[in-house]
């Protein structure tokens, strides 16, 4: 016979912070864990408000004018596909984790570089591959991306040109959300970014003590933590298979 699938989640309501296939995906994976996803987004992404610039440094991309092409989200990623970017054969693209490294080659362009142990910038900085190919590196990115790649690349000895890709904005909760959060109905919050962590200590906080926030690796973990926001899961990996693995792992521990 074969083994009874896991439904460690049974009767737990999970917020999802995220629409789109994003959210889709991640309300599936919690269904096939027997819990019921909230799909409730609190961020979203709207264009850069310095358009002529992200042409012209796109431009400059095609044509060949940088040695590395930096992307650190699936967002970067559709923005490339939405303008028609084609990278040059010479040009060498780095991904900051596997899921955005997925992203960019179901958009048809190639990976060289991502990093193994850390998925996050100061990953990537420390783990960046010893090639000798020095020159100018873009790192299109959201507008409240930190310096720590910019800055990271710089201290490597690249010419670092960080453009806005897309500006982060927060996305007001519904009503009915803000109340079964408050009431405690929803079990667990699935955190994914600090932009996420931010809006729900802005929109959803205080949280009822027996609300589990669960992070997606340990930089968001501490994005939380400083948004006044308690943490009980981290997950190992920054993916999401991880992170429901870990609420997954604490939901059986209880």
């Amino acid at each position: 016979m074969s083994a009874e699938p896991r439904k460690p989640l049974a009767g737990w309501r999970v917020l999802v912070p995220r629409g789109g296939k994003w959210g889709d995906g991640v309300a599936a994976s919690v269904r096939g864990f027997g819990g019921i996803p909230v799909i409730a987004p609190l961020i979203n992404f709207a264009s850069s408000d310095d358009p002529i610039t992200l042409a012209n440094a796109l431009h400059e991309l095609g044509d060949g004018q940088f040695a590395w092409l930096v992307v650190t989200s699936a967002t970067t990623v559709d923005v490339l596909v939405s303008q028609r970017v084609k990278v040059p054969d010479e040009t060498r693209i780095a991904a900051v984790g596997e899921t955005t490294a997925a992203a960019l080659q179901l958009a048809g362009y190639r990976v060289d570089f991502v990093p193994t142990s850390d998925n996050s910038a100061r990953g990537l900085v420390k783990e960046w591959p010893d090639s000798g190919i020095r020159g100018r590196v873009l790192i299109p990115q959201s507008d409240i991306a930190e310096p720590t790649l910019v800055a990271g690349l710089q201290k490597l000895g690249f010419e670092v040109e960080f453009v806005t890709a897309y500006r982060t904005v927060g996305v007001p909760a519904a009503i009915e959300v803000k109340s079964d959060v408050a009431s405690g109905r929803i079990r667990a919050i699935l955190v994914t970014s600090g932009s996420v962590a931010r809006q729900v200590a802005e929109q959803l906080a205080p949280l009822p003590a027996e609300t589990v926030v669960a992070c997606i690796g340990p930089r968001t973990a501490f994005d939380t933590r400083a948004a006044g926001l308690p943490v009980h899961v981290i997950a190992d990996e920054r993916s999401v298979d991880s992170l429901i693995e870990g609420l997954v792992e604490y939901a059986e521990a209880e």
